[in-house]
């Protein structure tokens, strides 16, 4: 069985319902209605119900039983603009404002469902930032209790069975914080760790990735690895991590008693932790495109309910795993 369709498994057992507010893209209409007949979650979807209706018809698709809320016409708007005002009023919101935002940024109206509990998550991103998912969760949502920062993640299944947990891994973080620090990267271990055990499996195993392993090489960016390793174990003593060490280290275990003997991570590393964005970034999308992999993401860890994020470049496929991944992480909460 692939990853994926385990996931699936775990959200038909306990069925939770997830906004997907992008519906004038084919990419979540197909989605959606490939869940649907799935039964992987209940969709509410946000938009003009015509018009979503005339995609269906124009994709020769079913959305039968799926729930669609306007925000123009949803008896509920009124309750949205009075919480949306008190929560940001501190920031000159007013209530005119809160109103024009509801009824032209869906986004934020499916935050807004999530928080007043009508929905229990959201997925989105097929045509919007990272930036435009993000800034509305956290301003409505707020982070998650105990959590220091808010960072991403994906799920990323290989066809290397023998590697990580039956050939998928966690990699963090891939699309939000640029130059985390030290301490930072220490955070993005923690969370991993629990988005791991939440989604992959029971026993994490996390490498602080670096292009040097155990001293080979010396520079800040090795520096700052090392040190957010040893910050991990200062601070969260419960996780099995090691570091710096080079990406063979982490997943090879002859490379590994090479060059990190002793090591408990090294050669059976399923977390990687990666020094900045851009080594995230290039390093998922080249094992999604080069080594026939399947990445799901980026997810977002430490929000306070599940809101996740989509790469632009998804397919229809990807929405369908990210949604059960959302909903898998809902049954938690």
């Amino acid at each position: 069985m692939a990853f994926i369709d385990g996931v699936k498994e775990k959200a038909k057992l306990d069925k939770k319902t997830i906004v997907l507010p992008e519906s004038n893209d084919k990419r979540t209409l197909l989605a959606a209605a490939h869940i649907l007949q799935e039964g992987i979650a209940n969709i509410i979807m946000v938009g003009n119900r015509e018009k979503i209706m005339d995609g269906a018809t124009w994709l020769e698709i079913e959305l039968d039983g799926i729930e669609i809320v306007d925000p123009s016409e949803t008896p509920k708007l009124d309750i949205y603009v009075e919480n949306l005002y008190e929560i940001r009023k501190a920031k000159g919101m007013t209530l005119e404002k809160a109103r024009e935002i509801l009824l032209n940024d869906w986004l934020t109206f499916g935050i807004m469902m999530v928080k007043m509990n009508d929905a229990d998550g959201m997925v989105a991103g097929a045509c919007h930032s990272t930036a435009d998912t993000l800034r509305p969760a956290l301003q409505i949502l707020k982070t998650a209790p105990g959590c220091k920062l808010v960072s991403a993640f994906f799920v990323v299944d290989t066809i290397m069975k023998d590697m990580g947990e039956n050939g998928t891994f966690l990699f963090a973080d891939c699309g939000l914080n640029q130059d985390p620090t030290a301490e930072e990267l220490a955070a993005i271990a923690d969370s991993s760790s629990r988005s791991f055990k939440q989604l992959i499996g029971p026993r994490p195993q996390i490498a602080m990735l670096s292009h040097s392993t155990k001293g080979s090489a010396k520079h800040p960016l090795v520096d700052k690895m090392v040190e957010a390793t040893n910050i991990c174990r200062e601070q969260y003593p419960h996780l099995c991590v090691d570091g710096e060490l080079q990406t063979d280290a982490a997943l090879i275990p002859h490379v590994a008693k090479s060059k990190a003997p002793g090591s408990p991570v090294a050669g059976h590393a399923n977390v990687l932790i990666f020094p900045n964005l851009d080594a995230g970034n290039i390093g998922y999308k080249l094992v999604q495109r080069l080594g026939m992999a399947e990445a799901y993401g980026p997810m977002l860890q430490g929000i306070a309910k599940p809101i996740n994020d989509l790469s632009r470049g998804c397919s229809w496929e990807d929405i369908v795993g990210v949604v059960a991944l959302t909903a898998v992480q809902a049954q938690l909460v």
